[in-house]
């Protein structure tokens, strides 16, 4: 699991951050925020235009009573007063004005929301392709020391998270500022005295906020951690899913599930809780400054449509007051899933360019392994000293024991790892000098564990290559001894083959997996046990598909089958890290050594 920093950053310096990424997509933000200025315009237009419809309606000499007006009109009561205002024009004047202010304020809200909403959900995107983009960065150290599904779960999960919060914030603090502002201005307009007092209540609703606050951030983080968790017991699960049934344990990963589940649902919930409490205090607080205003509108002999009209400012601002005051807490929920996302994105990649890089020339002369030393922590070191050269063309194989480093060996050629000691030679140029891009794509893999996207065979052969003919991935395919097959599947070289090559056997996988480094054609080859794994007949079919793709290349084949390698031209022994020994076949069986040994062993 990712260790947090040791001293978070404030929440709103990680929103600050996060809106940082808005920066390219400016001129759309300020158009929200111009639609938020119409939006905000327009309500303060309406509560004036409300105040002059309602001076028409209720005229002053509505005061005196029923009995004063004609019998027709009181017995019409509000459509009969109406009818009896001799300026009619200029109601339906008003009525007109307040509808255009309806018309423009309606406009506001869909383009401030359009634009606001398109801005947070690029952030979102951007944010999710830079994530990806530098995980493609971090060495191989990284992904040995992390859960893929926690990886996952931050990437989307995380980022959906931010991704309500940020249209959210982002639309609240365009448009509800400007509503505040007009409904104040208006209400100071109406009564100065009385909107004063009323805005002593406002910095009261900030208090349940500041209460709340902190513990919607800390269980927001939580409970996006028990997600991660959940995600990465799913990914498990469903990727071992033949294991867990092979042994019965369907039951025991169900429990697992449920377990996070609960405490993914706890979490969520004291989150809700949290954030539930805010509405309900805000709401007697404003109870409280309404009734207030009503015993001040009942000593002031406020008339009615000055005081209707206040009402309807103070219900104004209530909205914005209370979205602004959830601002906070949705910036602490954002800041926890933001803060989980820029732990990778601040996470340095290990393995990069050199600030000057050198081409790798070709031909290949010659590999080095110079006084080669490596270690996974500190203190524990896996390889040690290791000193020997290959030339262009030779085949080397790599034997001993299970964690001799064998493995570990090949690794450093690609620079999955750096070595922590030593170097590594190539043409007389260490290979951290080399571009990386360069690098490996000299070079060609083919491991026991094969991996196989979820594609077509064609997508699959051509893997890394690019764009190619359809006549060379046939060629390559049937170097490799895969046509037959490929073309008994349904739709041939279109035929889908599942996640990770499930449809196919392992023979067949690896055959197309050596297809994939033949059309590659690099000059350097790694075959990782590359048969291990198989049944006679595929390892067979394999192996003279190796036969084809080792022809002219630099082969390093680690391989427990000691049959498979006694044609190479150099086997080196490795034993706890070190180089035990090292020559060719008949050579290591006449030393009596470590080589004859294993082979004595095997072959008994």
């Amino acid at each position: 699991m990712l260790q947090a920093k040791t001293k978070k950053p404030v929440q709103w310096q990680t929103y600050g951050r996060l809106v940082r990424y808005a920066r390219p997509y400016l001129p759309r933000l300020i158009v929200g925020m111009a639609c938020g200025a119409l939006f905000g315009g327009s309500m303060t237009g309406m509560l004036a235009a409300a105040r002059g419809v309602l001076g028409q309606v209720f005229p002053e000499s509505a005061g005196a009573g029923m009995g004063d007006l004609p019998a027709e009109a009181a017995a019409g009561g509000v459509l009969g007063q109406m009818f009896q205002i001799s300026n009619f024009s200029s109601l339906l004047v008003m009525l007109g004005i307040l509808l255009a202010f309806g018309l423009l304020r309606g406009v506001g809200q869909f383009f401030g929301d359009y634009f606001i909403e398109w801005v947070g959900n690029r952030v979102v995107m951007d944010l999710r392709v830079l994530t990806f983009t530098h995980l493609q960065d971090l060495s191989v150290r990284f992904f040995s020391q992390r859960k893929t599904g926690e990886l996952i779960s931050r990437t989307l999960n995380d980022s959906m998270m931010i991704e309500r919060a940020v249209s959210s914030v982002l639309g609240d603090l365009v448009k509800q500022p400007f509503v505040l502002l007009g409904a104040v201005a208006y209400a100071l307009f109406l009564d100065a005295r009385l909107t004063l007092g009323m805005l002593v209540l406002f910095p009261v609703c900030i208090v349940p906020v500041a209460l709340f606050g902190r513990r919607v951030r800390r269980y927001a983080r939580h409970g996006q951690e028990r997600l991660a968790e959940l995600v990465s017991i799913m990914q498990e699960t469903l990727s071992g899913i033949r294991i867990v049934r092979a042994f019965g344990m369907e039951a025991y990963e169900i429990g697992r599930v449920r377990g996070q589940c609960r405490l993914f649902f706890s979490r969520i919930m004291r989150v809700t809780i949290a954030k539930a409490a805010i509405e309900p205090l805000i709401v007697f607080i404003s109870m409280a400054g309404l009734a207030l205003v009503l015993l001040y509108a009942r000593w002031a002999r406020m008339p009615a449509e000055d005081f209707i009209t206040f009402a309807l400012a103070a219900v104004v601002m209530y909205e914005p007051v209370k979205k602004l005051s959830k601002i906070h807490m949705h910036v602490q929920q954002t800041s926890a899933a933001a803060d989980r996302i820029f732990e990778i994105l601040d996470t340095p990649p290990l393995i990069r360019d050199a600030a000057a890089t050198r081409s790798l020339t070709l031909p290949l002369q010659q590999i080095v392994f110079e006084k080669v030393s490596f270690e996974y922590d500190p203190g524990q070191p896996v390889l040690r000293g290791i000193d020997f050269a290959v030339r262009a063309g030779e085949r080397v194989a790599l034997v001993g024991s299970s964690g001799a480093g064998k493995t570990t060996l090949v690794n450093l050629l690609p620079r999955f790892y750096d070595v922590s000691a030593g170097r590594i030679l190539i043409n007389g140029c260490d290979l951290r000098e080399l571009r990386l891009a360069d690098l490996r794509s000299r070079i060609g893999l083919v491991t026991q564990d094969t991996f196989l996207f979820n594609d077509t065979v064609a997508a699959n052969i051509a893997y890394g290559s690019g764009a190619l003919p359809r006549g060379e991935i046939e060629a390559a395919a049937r170097r490799a001894h895969a046509h037959d097959f490929i073309t008994q599947m349904p739709a041939g070289y279109d035929t889908v083959i599942g996640e990770r090559g499930v449809r196919l056997s392992g023979g067949q996988c690896q055959r197309l997996a050596i297809a994939r480094a033949i059309l590659r054609n690099p000059p350097i080859l790694i075959l990782d046990e590359a048969t291990s794994a198989l049944d006679t007949e595929s390892e067979r079919l394999v192996q003279a598909a190796l036969d084809e793709v080792m022809a002219g290349r630099t082969v390093f084949a680690i391989a427990h089958r000691l049959s498979t390698i006694a044609h190479c031209d150099k086997i080196v022994v490795l034993d706890q890290g070190r180089i035990v020994e090292i020559g060719a076949h008949a050579e290591l069986l006449a030393g009596g050594g470590a080589y004859r040994r294993l082979h004595e062993m095997q072959f008994k």
